[in-house]
């Protein structure tokens, strides 16, 4: 019998809180669910990171998607170019524009690589009628071995030609190392890694548009013209975004496994 007052009688489980503990209490079979306080701040700012990352490659990934359709979209119709510049139009617009190729001042774009091989992107000038210089990306050549031994990239005619591509931004540096102005003085053609519309200016001695054009495969005077869109695939941004919050996912499971106590029984 209990007496008036007496305090209840104590329970066959026990489990004591501390103030490094989340007061919250479950308790099944031998085990309580007691997180503390230091792991359940750490799970929140993992998760807290891990969802933020996926949704900052989720919104890569929709970027991404809106650049390869408007890359797709670029060879809908073909804008002839008379006083218009490349900066007037879409980028990835197919366009033809007339001009003379400057086949003394070309540069090379170095670090650029096809099929797993390492070689150069040709830029030549191309003067316009109407004044306006035009950087004409005419292919990938391979690296020949030896840097003292560039690609021959010569150009046999200078008359006035017509030439159809893509417009685009210059190749951009992104995680890559290595950038390097064209050189003050010295031989053409120059190499070049990742410069700047400024720099290649600087170098040429005559202001550029600023954009280059990518030189529809069957053109003639180029080389190697796979262009493909941008960047990774925005399927690949997306596949990274759920690998991101499913990290977050499991950060929640570990810290609900590490969370279960095992409580003493008194007899």
């Amino acid at each position: 019998m209990v007496k008036p007052g007496a305090p209840p009688a104590p329970s066959s489980h026990s489990l004591k809180f501390s103030p490094s503990t989340v007061p919250l209490q479950l308790t099944v079979g031998r085990r309580a669910f007691a997180p503390s306080l230091v792991l359940t701040l750490a799970l929140v700012v993992l998760c807290a990171a891990f969802i933020g990352l996926g949704r900052w490659q989720w919104q890569k990934g929709n970027v991404r998607e809106a650049e390869w359709e408007r890359f797709a979209r670029g060879t809908d119709q073909l804008k002839v170019l008379d006083a218009q510049g490349l900066i007037d139009v879409p980028r990835f617009q197919r366009v033809s524009l007339n001009g003379r190729f400057d086949a003394v001042h070309q540069f090379l774009l170095d670090n650029r690589t096809h099929g797993g091989r390492a070689g150069y992107e040709v830029l030549t000038p191309l003067q316009r009628p109407d004044g306006r210089v035009a950087l004409v990306d005419r292919g990938w050549v391979p690296f020949t071995g030896l840097r003292d031994r560039l690609p021959g990239v010569a150009l046999a005619r200078s008359d006035l030609v017509t030439v159809t591509g893509r417009t685009d931004n210059l190749p951009s540096a992104g995680l890559a190392s290595g950038r390097a102005a064209p050189p003050a003085g010295g031989n053409w053609p120059k190499v070049t890694s990742y410069p700047t519309f400024q720099e290649l200016t600087v170098a040429l001695g005559r202001p550029l548009e600023p954009r280059i054009l990518l030189l529809d495969a069957q053109q003639p005077d180029g080389y190697v013209r796979e262009w493909q869109p941008p960047g990774m695939p925005p399927l690949q941004h997306w596949s990274y975004a759920i690998q991101w919050w499913a990290f977050a996912a499991l950060a929640v499971i570990l810290w609900a496994i590490l969370s279960f106590k095992r409580v003493a029984v008194r007899s």
